[in-house]
C-alpha cells in the first residue's frame, strides 16, 4: 500500500486539471457542431492523462539525473530526489506510460479518423509521436528543451494549439481558423502555469544550469511576461466569443477574470519564490474553471 501512494505521488495526478483544459475547450466545440462521440472523448481523456502523467515521471527522473532535485529546491520534494523510487523503477514506469500513450493515442486515432484521408492519419500519428517525445524530452536526454528556455513554448503548442484543434479535428475531421483563438488561450494561460514555477525555483534552476525563460530575462521581467500571457488569453476569448456570438451565456467565462486578476495582484506583490507554491495551484485550476465556464457558456447557448 505504500509503494502504490509512492506511485501516486509521482504520478502527480493534481496537474491532470490543467492538461485536461484543452479537452474540455475541444470537445464542447466539437459538441456545438453536433460532432461529439462518446468513444472519441474517452479516449482523448485516457491519452491526455497517460501523457501528463508520462510528462511528470520524466520530470521526476530527468531533473534527478541532471541534479536540479536538490536540497535547495523550493517545490515539492520529488520522488526519485527522495529515494523513495530507484531511477531503474522510474525508467521501467515510463517505458510502461509511453506504451500506454502510444495504445490509446492509436485506439483515439482509430475511432476518430478511420473515415479520414491517409495523409491526415498518418500526420496524427506525427503528432502522437512528438507529443510523448515532448513529455519526455522537457528534462530527460543530453539537450532536454527545458533547460534551454523553450519549455513556454512547447507548452503553448501541445497544451494549446494541438490540444484545442486536435480534439475538436478528432471529433468533426474539420478545421477552423478562428479555433486558434480559444487554443492559444488555453495555451497561454499553460504557459503561465510553467512559467510561475520556473519563477519559484529560479534560484536552484540558475545554480543547476537550467536556463529556463525566467532564468534568462530575470523575476521582474517574467512578472510582465506573466501578466501579459493571462491577459492576451482573456482577449483572445473575448474576440472568439464576439465572432461566435449566440447569446449573453458566452461571456459565463468572465467570471473566471476575478481569480485571475487577484492572481496577477498576488504575483506582483510577491517577493519570495517559495511562497509562489500557492499561487501555482490557483493558476492551474482557474485555467481548468476558465475551460469549464467557457464550455458551459457555449452549452447554454445552443
Amino acid at each position: 500500500m505504500n509503494k502504490i501512494l509512492v506511485w501516486l505521488e509521482a504520478f502527480r495526478l493534481r496537474t491532470l486539471p490543467l492538461s485536461l483544459s484543452s479537452v474540455v475547450i475541444g470537445s464542447i466545440l466539437a459538441w456545438a457542431d453536433g460532432k461529439f462521440v462518446w468513444p472519441v472523448f474517452v479516449l482523448t481523456l485516457t491519452t491526455t492523462i497517460f501523457l501528463q502523467v508520462l510528462s511528470n515521471l520524466a520530470n521526476d527522473f530527468g531533473d534527478s539525473v541532471h541534479g536540479t532535485d536538490n536540497s535547495n529546491r523550493v517545490g515539492p520534494e520529488r520522488t526519485v530526489q527522495s529515494g523513495k523510487i530507484s531511477k531503474a523503477e522510474m525508467k521501467r514506469l515510463i517505458i510502461v506510460f509511453i506504451i500506454l500513450s502510444f495504445l490509446s493515442g492509436s485506439l483515439l486515432i482509430y475511432f476518430g479518423l478511420r473515415n479520414a484521408e491517409f495523409s491526415i492519419i498518418i500526420l496524427f500519428f506525427i503528432l502522437g509521436i512528438a507529443s510523448i517525445a515532448a513529455a519526455l524530452k522537457y528534462t530527460v536526454g543530453k539537450k532536454p528543451y527545458g533547460y534551454s528556455g523553450f519549455g513556454d513554448l512547447f507548452v503553448f503548442i501541445f497544451f494549446g494549439l494541438v490540444g484545442v484543434c486536435g480534439t475538436y479535428f478528432l471529433f468533426t475531421n474539420q478545421f477552423n481558423l478562428s479555433l486558434l483563438l480559444p487554443a492559444s488561450a488555453i495555451g497561454l494561460l499553460s504557459a503561465g502555469v510553467l512559467n510561475l514555477n520556473n519563477m519559484r525555483d529560479i534560484e536552484n534552476d540558475a545554480a543547476s544550469g537550467k536556463k529556463t525563460l525566467v532564468v534568462r530575462i530575470g523575476s521582474e521581467k517574467a512578472k510582465l511576461y506573466h501578466v501579459s500571457l493571462i491577459i492576451l488569453a482573456i482577449i483572445l476569448t473575448i474576440f472568439y466569443t464576439i465572432q461566435t456570438w449566440e447569446s449573453g451565456y458566452q461571456l459565463i467565462f468572465l467570471v473566471s477574470v476575478f481569480p485571475l486578476g487577484y492572481h496577477i495582484y498576488q504575483v506582483f506583490a510577491n517577493h519570495i519564490p517559495q511562497k509562489l507554491n500557492k499561487q501555482l495551484k490557483v493558476l492551474a485550476l482557474t485555467t481548468f474553471f476558465f475551460s469549464l465556464t467557457f464550455s458551459l457558456g457555449i452549452f447554454l447557448s445552443i
